[in-house]
């Protein structure tokens, strides 16, 4: 039974929905030809980069246990990550680092990180779903899916990707900068990573346009 807020806990096991993500897909390529999928990590950390990936899959892939990356665990999104790859016709990353965050915005910056994430797929002629809502000024064909990374097994491939992307760069950040913690809190406002900031003073990868990094985090 799912916990009582209804958010279902991470997962090693095959997900249920892959056959479902899968009839999305294979029903917009009925209609609009080959697809891509994108969709970011790290809008909500207090370090680190946001990070975006674009896959564009062989038509008919099928990839069992692909879904919203949110609903795996760790050890299930990375045994994933190969098999991902290997069904990929293209890939495209996409990384906004924080001091860009911090002098655009996180609007921007999402829409940078598709922009960036795109560019080596876009060639293709594919339409690309995205993830969340409308992202103004993007500059090839898109349908945007709200909750898309749990509807479209493309979306969900990039999702995976995005995430195991984002927690290695914030794993190397640990070891670069130790103390913040990194390697457990991946960058989100922790109360022991918020500690460490009072303790330590923000590093350079610390996002310090971000209401928890400001002056009065270090106040008494």
């Amino acid at each position: 039974m799912p916990p009582a807020s209804g958010r279902r806990p991470p997962t090693d096991a095959p997900a249920p929905g892959s056959p479902g993500l899968l009839e999305f897909d294979s029903a917009v390529r009925r209609r609009a030809g080959p697809v891509a999928g994108m969709d970011e990590a790290g809008r909500g950390p207090l370090a680190g980069p946001l990070v975006a990936c674009a896959v564009l899959l062989r038509s008919g892939a099928v990839l069992p246990g692909v879904n919203d990356s949110k609903r795996l665990s760790d050890r299930a999104r990375r045994a994933l990550v190969p098999r991902i790859m290997d069904a990929c016709v293209l890939t495209g990353t996409g990384v906004v680092e924080a001091a860009e965050i911090d002098g655009m915005g996180m609007a921007r910056a999402v829409a940078a990180a598709f922009e960036r994430a795109s560019a080596p797929v876009a060639a293709s002629g594919c339409l690309f779903l995205v993830d969340g809502l409308p992202v103004r000024g993007f500059p090839h064909p898109a349908e945007f899916v709200t909750g898309g990374d749990g509807r479209s097994l493309s979306i969900a491939a990039a999702s995976i990707l995005a995430k195991v992307f984002l927690d290695d760069i914030m794993l190397e950040a640990d070891r670069k900068w130790p103390g913040y913690g990194f390697a457990a809190n991946k960058g989100y406002g922790s109360r022991s990573h918020l500690d460490a900031i009072r303790r330590l003073g923000p590093c350079p990868i610390h996002r310090m346009s971000f209401r928890p990094l400001s002056p009065g985090l270090f106040d008494g």
